[in-house]
């Protein structure tokens, strides 16, 4: 009973989110290439009905932010990779890479929002 409603609710949520999806931000060619190159970084672990997912991946699209989405709900190396290397199996998730090559793993849809408005959102 608990899964069908669950899986009614995900439906509800990826439908208003399509009838109803942000317009993203506006750069010059130039600016938008350098946004590409750093929100290339990014890695986005993600369930595609999960409502704080959905909240990061609009957040994304206000944004114009080109991050790799992982679905890490079917076992495989997303999984086991989220679960060893970030700590725990739990979404959103955003693997960040910096210049150095050190990766940080950022959990809650309100902390990762903030992290990609403080890096995008005034480019």
């Amino acid at each position: 009973m608990v899964v069908a409603i669950r899986w009614v609710l995900g439906r509800i949520i990826l439908l208003l989110n399509f009838v109803f999806f942000p317009r993203g931000v506006k750069r010059g060619l130039e600016q938008q290439q350098l946004v590409d190159v750093e929100s290339a970084k990014l890695k986005l672990y993600q369930f595609h009905a999960c409502p704080f997912c959905v909240k990061v991946r609009r957040q994304m699209k206000r944004l114009s932010l080109k991050i790799d989405l992982i679905d890490a709900k079917i076992e495989g190396q997303a999984k086991t990779d989220l679960v060893t290397l970030g700590g725990r199996h739990k979404v959103p998730c955003l693997r960040i890479e910096s210049a150095q090559g050190d990766v940080q793993w950022l959990y809650e849809s309100s902390d990762i929002n903030q992290y990609l408005s403080q890096q995008f959102g005034s480019q």
